[in-house]
């Protein structure tokens, strides 16, 4: 987890803030469980039609290589975009 995160926790017990950094590094982790588990159901869902054999066929391997790579990219510049938004509020002091 970046420290950077627990800056405006400086007033905490160390206690406080290990258990701070425990929960955030949790949520992270959780939530790039869920970004994978959306981007294979949903890239499966897309470019799979058929089991007719266990492995994929070129079609459906090239489907599946666009789909994730789409994915991932949407998922990077919506990061960006909220890191952008971020930056951009002004917090009281």
């Amino acid at each position: 987890m970046d420290k950077s995160m627990l800056g405006d926790l400086d007033g905490l017990p160390e206690e406080d803030k290990m258990r701070m950094a425990a929960m955030i590094d949790q949520l992270q982790i959780r939530d790039s469980l869920r970004m994978y588990n959306s981007l294979v159901e949903r890239c499966f869902t897309d470019c799979v039609d058929t089991f007719r054999r266990k492995n994929l066929d070129k079609q459906e391997e090239s489907c599946v290589r666009r789909c994730a790579e789409k994915f991932l990219k949407h998922s990077m510049r919506v990061g960006m975009r909220f890191a952008e938004l971020n930056q951009g509020v002004a917090t009281p002091d």
